[in-house]
């Protein structure tokens, strides 16, 4: 097969496929570099007070949600910009979904290459927005453009890497999928630094923040994007072969993605992605206050109804602030963590584990509460937070086992439809919980205690989803001659190549990839630990 006529010979996907000296631990890197771009999308709360306070003296605007789209005179409200962050992640899944199949047809570097202009030519849309003070231009720049470009990129490395690793499916895409977890860690310290290089008196600099973002994230994942090579069909690895892959669920032959949505697996898949993160990402978008209302003045040692000074709120505040940086770090780790563990304990178990420890862990957290426990508290949702990271790191792996490496990247695309539904759902759940028990009446360090309880019935349902789990019926896998007219390259040489391209040469360009995504990512997970150190 050919280069496309409409697109660049640069851009084609046969222009990337290794040849005999590539060494596959040169794809990780390029996959970072995408995924510790757009994982800036967890980090976008530094930005929601500095916009509602983007105009001196004026007042907050009240009329509206549609009305404030194009009011000029008025400040933003925190709840309505805080909606660009649901905006993005549900175009996320919707991009992943529509364009997926697209993805693996195209090309890691094509694709790859759209969602750097999406992401980093959408920040600097938003930025722009801010600067004139329009909220609508933020929304189609940060969150509709923006989320495409989260959705493309999130997906672009998961079927490169993949057929890289079949022998370490769940590490491969851990890899990857860490860096979206540690995006936050390196980005939330630099807009806030760029945000204050470019204040003006006391207005922070949130639109040349978003826009030097932008064109920095719209480098740094063409850069990725060009890094990418794709596997010969039928390479793999010196000395492994087929079958020998930790688990019983493991396919040996290839759904195609029209089938595969339309078997049982795809959809208890999507509801084991969908009740985890569910649980995961409402803790995660209540830590700081839920820390605070939960312990109050007992994080400083002082009795739980003591009156605060505006020195000891300002401790609680950081001490807070300090579980943001553990989540972040956590979150992170727990993705390569997890991912790493099942191919071991292989797929299907791993999610058992995360279920039966999730339920065990959120049905404990409002005892530690009510005994003043803040050190098992802070543990338990550190630990929480790895099996929400763990999660999506594992998923891809999961659909690779179940429904064969052929079209996973499309059939991911659209298991992650999940992610925004849960995305929506488990802030407005815990945020609804907590309102509703405040206006009974309710004590701010008990308002937790039923949502809790609820998110491990929610873990108890995607336990159950898990269990159900089967491999896919022999009869709606491709045949051969079905898989050759679905092949989108021609792979003569591919045989030849497999030991060559498993122990190629890593050499001065690996060592220089490798460090220039390691680096970022020590100075974050450094800041984080600085961070976290608040709560010692």
């Amino acid at each position: 097969m050919t280069d496309r006529p409409d697109v660049p010979r640069l851009l084609g996907r046969e222009r990337i496929i290794a040849g005999p000296g590539f060494n596959r631990w040169l794809a990780p890197p390029a996959a970072l570099a995408i995924h510790l771009c757009i994982g800036m999308a967890y980090g976008f709360s530094v930005f929601w007070l500095p916009m509602s306070r983007l105009l001196p003296g004026a007042p907050a605007c009240h009329a509206g949600f549609v009305n404030e789209l194009t009011a000029g005179g008025c400040n933003w409200t925190v709840a309505d910009v805080t909606h660009v962050f649901e905006t993005f992640i549900a175009m996320l899944g919707v991009s992943a979904a529509i364009w997926g199949g697209w993805v693996e047809r195209a090309g890691p570097r094509q694709s790859g290459l759209i969602a750097a202009l999406c992401w980093g030519g959408g920040l600097v849309i938003g930025g722009y927005g801010v600067s004139i003070h329009q909220l609508w231009l933020v929304f189609l720049g940060c969150g509709v453009i923006g989320g495409i470009g989260q959705g493309l990129g999130y997906i672009t490395p998961v079927s490169t890497l993949i057929k890289w690793f079949p022998d370490r499916r769940g590490m491969a895409t851990g890899f990857a999928i860490m860096g979206y977890g540690g995006g936050a860690m390196i980005g939330s310290p630099l807009a806030v630094w760029l945000m204050g290089r470019t204040a003006r008196g006391p207005v922070q600099g949130v639109a040349p923040t978003l826009m030097a973002l932008g064109l920095i994230y719209a480098l740094v994942m063409s850069l990725g994007a060009f890094g990418f090579r794709i596997a010969p069909e039928g390479w793999r690895p010196a000395g492994w072969t087929p079958g020998e892959t930790k688990g019983s669920l493991i396919a040996h032959g290839h759904v195609h993605l029209n089938q595969a949505w339309k078997t049982p697996q795809f959809w208890l898949i999507w509801g084991v992605l969908c009740l985890n993160v569910t649980a995961g990402i409402a803790v995660i978008s209540m830590a700081s206050p839920m820390l605070q209302e939960v312990f109050g003045g007992r994080l400083l040692g002082l009795d739980a109804h003591a009156t605060l000074s505006a020195a000891q709120k300002a401790a609680l505040v950081a001490a807070a602030a300090g579980l943001v940086g553990l989540i972040s770090l956590f979150n992170s780790l727990g993705r390569i963590f997890w991912a790493s563990v099942s191919d071991v304990l292989g797929r299907k178990t791993t999610y058992a584990v995360f279920f039966i420890l999730g339920i065990a862990l959120y049905s404990a957290l409002p005892g530690f509460g009510h005994l003043g426990l803040a050190a098992p508290f802070v543990a338990a949702v550190c630990i929480i937070l790895t099996l929400y990271g763990g999660g999506f790191a594992s998923i891809p792996a999961y659909i690779a086992d179940i429904f064969g490496t052929r079209f996973v990247g499309a059939i991911h695309g659209r298991i992650l439809t999940a992610w925004s539904v849960a995305g929506v759902a488990g802030p407005m759940l815990i945020a609804a919980a907590r309102q509703t028990q405040l206006d009974h009446g309710v004590a701010k360090a008990l308002v937790y205690d039923g949502t809790l309880y609820l998110m491990a019935g929610l873990l108890f349902v995607g336990l159950i989803c898990d269990l159900l789990i089967r491999p896919v019926d022999p009869k709606r896998q491709m045949s051969a001659e079905e898989l050759a007219r679905a092949d989108t390259v021609q792979s003569a040489s591919a045989a030849g190549t497999a030991d060559t391209a498993a122990r190629g040469r890593f050499g001065l360009i690996g060592g220089l990839a490798w460090l220039a995504v390691g680096i970022p990512f020590a100075l974050g997970l450094w800041i984080a630990l600085q961070k976290a150190a608040a709560l010692l």
